[in-house]
């Protein structure tokens, strides 16, 4: 009798026994299991785009930056480089006497736009890895996505100011001409050129903080010795020989001249100075490459 009680316990206390929940999970079917699953990166935005996105916001972002609380906001683009433009002509005209030159306030703006854009986007592309220290220590994302976003800011303002060129075409009687459908080839030369240029200064900026410092000198100097307000002429008149062929050579000598040739004189510029613009483009874009490539993964130790 009591051992019929004890086998009539047992096979209760088997019957209600509770499964784990990890052999429930093993005995469930394989077929039960997601056939794909989807990323988290994947999930927030589709997969080769996301770089675009970023860049896109960035860009927004930084423009709504600059002219928020301005009472005339994005019409600063065409303002400035007007106003820059009556100073320097009445400085460089009544003072240094270069109003010998056809269409000088023509001649000045077109020079200071195309510096200006080639100036703002280096020194904002050789800090733009520094200030996104926060967000690269918190989110995985491709590092070159911010010098070249600066760049873009950069083209975003140029295009503004490029009303400001029309209307010194109007006042200065200069009517538009097909040659100037070649501009925007030495435009997206420039863009290339100053890409590079910021990828190889935001990577060696992370490293040596005194490169900002020396950068702004050297944009100085760059900028006296190339023809944005001074004569062109004026190079044949320097007394070394190397020098001149320096400043013949130099990168935004050949792109401010590409752009003056097909804006103002309605001419195609010389084949050295076309080849001088692509051959800057190219090496500017590969040696900020493969500076940055080599040097991005040590970043995060610096930033």
């Amino acid at each position: 009798m009591a051992s019929d009680i004890e086998s009539a316990e047992k096979e209760a206390t088997q019957e209600t026994t509770p499964v784990p929940a990890t052999a429930a999970a093993s005995a469930t079917p394989a077929a039960t299991a997601p056939a794909h699953t989807t990323s988290a990166r994947d999930a927030w935005y589709p997969a080769g785009k996301r770089d675009l996105f970023i860049l896109r916001e960035l860009v927004s972002k930084d423009f709504k930056l600059k002219y928020r609380r301005s009472v005339l906001g994005v019409i600063w683009s065409v303002l400035n480089p007007l106003l820059m433009m009556l100073v320097m002509s009445l400085v460089f005209s009544f003072f240094l006497r270069y109003d010998n030159i056809e269409h000088y306030p023509l001649y000045l703006i077109v020079a200071n736009i195309t510096w200006q854009v080639f100036a703002d986007s280096t020194n904002a592309g050789m800090m733009s890895i520094i200030d996104a220290a926060p967000l690269l220590k918190k989110v995985r994302v491709k590092k070159s996505v911010f010098p070249v976003e600066k760049v873009l800011f950069s083209l975003v303002n140029f295009l503004f100011s490029l009303i400001a060129v029309f209307v010194v075409m109007l006042w200065e009687g200069v009517p538009p001409t097909p040659m100037m459908l070649l501009a925007p080839v030495c435009i997206v030369l420039l863009m290339l050129f100053c890409v590079g240029l910021s990828l190889l200064l935001s990577a060696l900026a992370v490293f040596f903080r005194d490169l900002v410092h020396l950068w702004s000198v050297l944009l100085m100097a760059w900028m006296y010795a190339t023809p944005l307000f001074w004569p062109v002429s004026m190079i044949e008149q320097v007394p070394y020989h190397i020098v001149r062929v320096l400043m013949y050579v130099n990168p935004m000598y050949n792109y401010v001249t590409f752009m003056r040739d097909t804006v103002i004189y309605s001419t195609l510029p010389p084949t050295e100075v076309i080849v001088s613009c692509v051959v800057w483009a190219l090496v500017s874009l590969a040696l900020g490459l493969l500076v940055f490539r080599s040097r991005e993964r040590r970043f995060i130790l610096f930033i």
